[in-house]
């Protein structure tokens, strides 16, 4: 913000002190709320809300080494004074948010190590660069960034789409668990990154900046106060239903008498852990016989959801003011989920579905 006309502009700096306030908000939020005060009704991994938060403080560190290291710091040595700021940026900011998203996966634990030997190019660097006072050493960073950035996107696209694979054979209802949504900040983070290295002093790239900067900050409260945490099947669990004669049960029938029969199938966030206790089977049997027959948990249980609300709503429309009280009673947590669910698996909306009843 020193090399352009902002420490003369008063909107700019009450801009660039707020964001740096709320970040600290968001970061003391984060570590000292009990529960999700906005989605009082959801568990948030308690991991992911500390990785948020440090992040939330790698913001606001951000805003104030800037300011440091421009205003009362290395005023004289331009380059210098760039290379410490980069280099802390980077070393911060940057990790931080991959461990966020990668924290926002919950299908196995992934290492964070990667992430953190990633951040010694950015040391050495920084390091050539002062002691050489060399001039280019500001380009090989951002080189690098983008090197890292663009391995990280690839890598994220991987797992995300297994994830989506884990949770659709895992869990019937996805509200508060599918994490693909947290792909529009990675976007936002890499376009602010390449007009901010392009156009970096522009007074109009910097207003940008601090306005992404709100947005981040409200994205990744949300993301984090919004997405359930999840338990993750243990190979105990499979063991304590494997035998000798496990592979002889008939898990069809098995599901006809325990599920189907029973209607567990209406239970809210019923999980295929929860099934396979249930039917008195293990986890890989039950994943194996869905896979053979061509479908996933989710989709076996929703279409159950699915033939139960299309019997009942004749009759029970009139008890019901609304569609989506009977979804609720179906077993659908929500009208959105249950009108993805529906189209998915009949081929038509819901309010096509209508218009042939009439």
């Amino acid at each position: 913000m020193y090399e352009h006309q902002g420490l003369q502009d008063i909107i700019f700096i009450m801009l660039y002190g707020g964001a740096t306030i709320f970040a600290i908000a968001a970061c003391c939020y984060l570590l000292l709320a009990r529960g999700a005060a906005f989605f009082p009704d959801i568990t948030p991994p308690r991991s992911l809300r500390r990785w948020a938060a440090a992040f939330m403080a790698s913001v606001a560190l951000s805003h104030v080494w800037w300011v440091v290291l421009g205003i009362y710091c290395l005023t004289e040595d331009r380059l210098v004074r760039n290379i410490m700021g980069i280099m802390l940026d980077r070393i911060t900011f940057v990790p931080l948010i991959m461990a966020v998203l990668i924290r926002m996966l919950q299908d196995r634990k992934r290492s964070l190590i990667p992430v953190a030997l990633s951040t010694i190019p950015f040391i050495l660097f920084s390091v050539y660069g002062i002691i050489a006072h060399d001039e280019n050493t500001e380009n090989y960073i951002e080189v690098y960034s983008v090197f890292i950035i663009s391995t990280f996107i690839i890598y994220m696209v991987r797992a995300v789409i297994q994830y989506g694979k884990w949770l659709r054979d895992n869990y019937a209802d996805l509200e508060h668990k599918e994490v693909w949504q947290s792909f529009s900040i990675m976007a936002l983070l890499c376009i602010v990154f390449v007009i901010y290295c392009t156009n970096a002093g522009h007074i109009a790239v910097e207003y940008l900046v601090q306005l992404m900067t709100y947005i981040i900050i409200v994205f990744v409260v949300w993301r984090v106060e919004s997405l359930q945490k999840l338990p993750i099947s243990s190979e105990k669990d499979d063991a304590d239903y494997t035998n000798g004669n496990q592979k002889s049960l008939n898990i069809k029938q098995l599901l006809v008498q325990h599920c189907e029969k029973t209607k567990l199938y209406l239970r809210h966030d019923l999980s295929l852990n929860y099934l396979c206790h249930a039917i008195g089977t293990n986890h890989y049997y039950l994943s194996q016989y869905f896979a053979q027959q061509g479908i996933t948990y989710n989709t076996y249980i929703n279409t159950l959801r699915i033939e139960h609300f299309m019997s009942i709503y004749p009759t029970m429309r009139a008890e019901y003011k609304t569609a989506q009280q009977i979804a609720e009673v179906s077993g659908f947590k929500s009208y959105s989920t249950f009108s993805a669910a529906f189209k998915r698996i009949k081929g038509q909306t819901f309010k096509e579905w209508i218009s042939t009843l009439s």
